[in-house]
């Protein structure tokens, strides 16, 4: 049930309205749940069976863990929470990827072995509710959070359908107060609620889906074929779609829970105006680079115990962090990729007489960063390490026989132009704030010409959002 489909928005209007009529905050509550396991019952019904034992085992732990007297019946029992999270999504998303390995090992040493298929689907999700769910269990070991939690606050956390996914990942400690008091919209948070969702679409389907992908889709197929011009506007398109498809989902989910009365962090913060890598992991999947850092980064060591260890550990969170989005050595590459990035960073900005950069020169670095971050995307974007090689060999060979359309090359260019002036412009700002500093008609008029865009680009291809993959 796609943010972006009909399916999605009948959904969305019948239980609205039911929730705002209901009066008594348990009901709602229940509702809500339903409605989320309705809404995740969708896409396949017998994963709902997953994520209710996953639920139910973390809750029941986080009980347990809470009540223990001993530091090592506690980390027995996070373990077994982290044993059955990591394992469950080590199942289900990376079984084919280390049977293939295996199988390639085996090779090298000239044994033939063929595994069997297991033929499993990937749960929508997992990877964004394995993790929320872990917050709450670890948080718990660390004293940090509350056990008393209901069951029925507790799957609601973990299943709430705006969120549920593709994130943000909103953390226990963050959504749980928040089910446990009454919620009552105002009409500002439903107005500005409904407005980030039509926003979110916009992004989704006029931005990405219908300007940025085809470009992307087609370069990326045979980069080898058109000319070196069109090749960089296609690795260029990339950047911009998958901003506009991730950025317009957490549009969608943040505007959706607002409707509700629930806050969402933010989880982009316009990643393409970064000086510098840390700086773009501070506004990239914000609550992705978050947990990476707070769970595993920090616990790690940090950077408490020396440079060799710090790089060690921006390494290995960095290599997990692109291992998270799926099960292939691409991913891996693209992370490790950046861990190099914020690696050298760090010891360029730690050298004896460095001085902060001036206006200008942070200009100039917003601008290699960007680029560096848009090169970086190949491997993200491309299927093998054959695919990478021929886009960058079409980054700077003449290409042959193929050329883009002009008007489809002058809508690229004009979106990717008006997004890198737009994010520079407004990188210290939020949308919120842009959006209440303009006039009320000139609001109308936005809304207006998106739902207009919106109705223009639909009926095409409709694609699923990137990260609801991962």
């Amino acid at each position: 049930m796609l943010f972006n489909s009909l399916t999605f928005l009948v959904f969305f209007a019948v239980v609205l309205p039911v929730f705002l009529l209901m009066k008594d905050w348990k009901w709602q509550k229940y509702f809500l749940l339903a409605a989320s396991y309705v809404f995740y019952a969708a896409w396949h019904p017998p994963y709902t069976i997953i994520l209710f034992a996953s639920t139910l085992l973390d809750w029941y732990l986080a009980r347990r863990i809470a009540g223990a007297v001993s530091l090592s019946r506690r980390k027995v029992l996070l373990l077994i929470s982290l044993t059955a999270n990591l394992g469950l999504l080590a199942t289900f998303k990376y079984a084919d990827f280390l049977m293939a390995g295996f199988r390639e090992v085996a090779q090298l040493a000239n044994v033939h072995y063929l595994p069997p298929d297991p033929g499993l689907l990937l749960p929508v999700g997992i990877s964004f509710y394995t993790f929320a769910s872990l917050s709450y269990t670890i948080d718990v070991y660390r004293r940090e959070i509350r056990s008393d939690t209901s069951f029925t606050d507790y799957a609601l956390f973990v299943s709430f359908f705006p969120h549920l996914v593709a994130g943000p990942i909103v953390r226990a400690s963050y959504l749980l107060p928040q089910i446990a008091t009454p919620r009552r919209p105002t009409q500002d948070q439903i107005t500005w609620g409904l407005v980030l969702l039509i926003l979110g679409i916009f992004c989704k389907a006029v931005l990405a889906d219908s300007i940025l992908a085809p470009t992307v889709d087609a370069i990326y197929a045979a980069p080898e074929s058109y000319p070196l011009r069109d090749v960089w506007l296609g690795v260029l398109a990339f950047s911009g779609q998958i901003f506009y498809d991730f950025s317009g989902y957490s549009l969608c989910a943040i505007g959706i829970a607002l409707c509700f009365g629930f806050s969402f962090p933010d989880n982009f913060h316009f990643p393409y105006a970064a000086a510098g890598f840390t700086d773009f992991w501070r506004r990239w999947h914000i609550s992705l680079s978050t947990w990476l850092r707070d769970y595993l980064y920090v616990p790690l060591g940090g950077n408490r115990h020396g440079s060799a260890k710090t790089y060690r550990n921006l390494m290995l969170t960095m290599l997990i962090g692109g291992l998270w989005h799926g099960a292939s050595w691409m991913f891996v590459i693209w992370g490790a990729l950046h861990g190099i990035y914020l690696a050298i960073e760090r010891w360029w900005q730690r050298r004896p007489g460095t001085r902060p950069a001036s206006g200008r020169v942070s200009s100039l670095y917003v601008l290699f960063t960007f680029l560096v971050v848009t090169l970086t995307w190949i491997p993200f974007r491309a299927s093998s390490m054959a695919s990478v090689a021929e886009v960058f060999q079409g980054l700077f060979g003449p290409g042959a026989g193929l050329t883009l359309d002009a008007m489809t090359r002058l809508l690229c260019v004009l979106v990717m132009v008006l997004t890198l002036v737009g994010q520079f412009k407004l990188r210290s700002s939020s949308l919120e704030q842009f959006f209440a500093t303009l006039r009320f008609p000139v609001q109308v008029l936005m809304v207006a010409l998106a739902l207009i865009a919106i109705f223009l680009c639909s009926g095409g291809d409709e694609r699923a959002f990137i990260y609801f993959q991962f």
